[in-house]
């Protein structure tokens, strides 16, 4: 399998020498399973003569010729990851190429970092030859400006490469994520819904394709979509059923099986995933169990979607007990994040997924939540950022425990009650409100039990309040209600359910279980 992060976007690292753009080039390309080209090195394989014999021999104009000439011939290609020289893209036409084929990261270090990586190095630079501190200080100061220019920028100065390749992820908006039975990606890029013909094109994806979606969702994006895929060649059906969490049980499945049995998907067919959270989860669990297992993609035009349950691979469906009791470990074959769906986006579904993003932020991001802590402005000002890093938290969780053995657990925070909540409401009560409410809870708790941190449950909760998300409980619900809808948690073991408790902002502890879950249902 072919598996490219898009079919046409490259990622160039660039910046000054000393700054790791071959190494961390390299080792981006590896992570994402993506084709690496050092444009250096296939200067010096071209022209059979090293960068500093060029220099000596020709000049540095002649060099930047045939640097400019080699670039050109680099971008024939698509989904690529590039190491530049550090000065290739002084030339105005060679970035502006450059910037049309892809993104670019610009990596800066410190003056003294690199003084001392680059006296290390084995590696010849003839720019800064005979006099490396002088002449690294006049490059550094010539292009200050040119290197400042550039939009996605990167310290390197003191992190470990992996840390620093993902930093480089979370950046671009690309994650490719192992350890499940298919690896997959996900991306994130304003208008990457239409990218979903190419995605299916490269994955010799074959027709019927099934869109799966709402009433709501499918009326804003359902044709375009579909016009996208039948762009490449694809036949394409759709499945559409009404909005909200009381679809999502076994006879919306049901009906979406007998559709697909009509449509006649057969097993290199592909369900795309056109929705929010239970349009996934049931798409999903779709493709999962038809045919013994059909390739999915999903769409996730929620913000809470888009950062949560579109990644991990659980699919599944509600059962009149309690929520997710019936489903199945069944990664996507790609993720498309496309932030301009945000826009038709109800105000309160927006806040309904910042739940999940702060929550993220409690998990394992002090500076994810720090942007949450100022309120919707910081948000709406740093959108990008916030959706990439609360897919970063996850992405990293779910890497290390891909299902739920051990420490994937903690993004359970706020869920068992919050899930109890959510039943007991009739769903009256969205997702992320009662996540909000059983964060809240979770955190006074652990503050009781002496876990947390002093004042922690104030602190979270002023930051969900920012964003008009509830922190007590509502009026109407039963407490007994509540305790037996804790009682039948999926995550219940030997009779007892385990809690994730907050310690600090960016820590958490699982797997900890109490003697009453009434002290949890009083801690609201």
């Amino acid at each position: 399998m072919n598996n490219k992060i898009t079919d046409k976007d490259m990622i160039f690292f660039y910046g000054p020498p000393g700054t790791g753009k071959s190494l961390l080039g390299k080792l981006f390309a590896r992570k994402l399973n993506l084709k690496f080209i050092d444009l250096d090195n296939l200067i010096e394989e071209r022209t059979s003569q090293s960068i500093l014999e060029i220099f000596e021999g020709k000049g540095e104009e002649e060099f930047r010729n045939i640097e400019c000439q080699l670039l050109d011939d680099v971008l024939t290609n698509r989904a690529v990851v590039v190491a530049l020289g550090g000065g290739a893209l002084l030339n105005s036409e060679s970035r502006a190429k450059v910037e049309k084929s892809g993104k670019v990261i610009c990596l800066r270090a410190s003056e003294d970092v690199l003084k001392k990586r680059l006296a290390q190095s084995n590696a010849i630079r003839p720019m800064l030859l005979n006099g490396l501190d002088e002449k690294l200080r006049k490059t550094l100061m010539d292009r200050k400006e040119h290197y400042d220019s550039f939009k996605l920028q990167l310290d390197t100065s003191w992190k470990k490469p992996h840390q620093l390749v993902f930093e480089a992820q979370m950046i671009l908006g690309v994650f490719y994520l192992v350890g499940m039975k298919k690896p997959y990606d996900v991306t994130v890029a304003r208008g990457n819904l239409q990218n979903i013909g190419h995605v299916l094109s490269r994955d010799g994806s074959t027709s019927p394709v099934v869109v799966v979606s709402d009433h709501n969702v499918a009326k804003l994006y359902m044709q375009s979509v579909m016009d996208a895929i039948r762009h490449e060649g694809f036949t394409v059906e759709s499945f559409i059923f009404p909005a909200g969490e009381l679809q999502k049980t076994i006879y919306t499945l049901i009906n979406m099986w007998n559709t697909f049995s009509q449509i006649g998907v057969e097993r290199k067919s592909v369900i795309v995933a056109l929705g929010g959270g239970v349009v996934g989860d049931l798409a999903g669990f779709g493709a999962a169990a038809y045919l013994r297992g059909l390739d999915w993609i999903n769409m996730p035009t929620s913000l809470l979607a888009m950062v949560d349950s579109s990644i991990g691979g659980k699919t599944g469906a509600d059962l009149q007990d309690g929520k997710n009791l019936i489903g199945a470990f069944h990664p996507p074959k790609s993720v498309l994040v496309d932030t301009l769906a945000l826009k038709t986006l109800p105000e309160i579904e927006i806040r309904n997924g910042m739940a999940e993003v702060i929550k993220h932020g409690v998990i394992g991001d002090p500076e994810l939540f720090e942007i949450c802590s100022y309120g919707w402005e910081s948000v709406k000002d740093n959108i990008g950022t916030v959706i990439n890093r609360a897919i970063a938290v996850k992405v990293q969780i779910i890497e290390d425990d891909p299902y739920e053995i051990g420490k994937r657990a903690v993004l359970n925070l706020g869920h068992t009650l919050g899930h109890a909540i959510e039943k007991s409401s009739s769903y009256s009560v969205r997702h992320g409100e009662a996540v909000s409410i059983g964060m809240v809870a979770s955190a006074r708790l652990s503050e009781q039990l002496g876990i947390a941190d002093a004042g922690l449950a104030n602190i979270i909760a002023s930051t969900l309040q920012k964003f008009g998300l509830p922190t007590e409980m509502p009026v109407g619900i039963s407490k007994s209600v509540l305790l037996q809808a804790m009682k039948r948690d999926k995550k219940r073991a030997e009779g007892k359910v385990a809690l994730v408790l907050p310690i600090r902002i960016g820590k958490v502890s699982y797997g900890i279980t109490i003697e009453n879950l009434n002290q949890l249902v009083d801690a609201v």
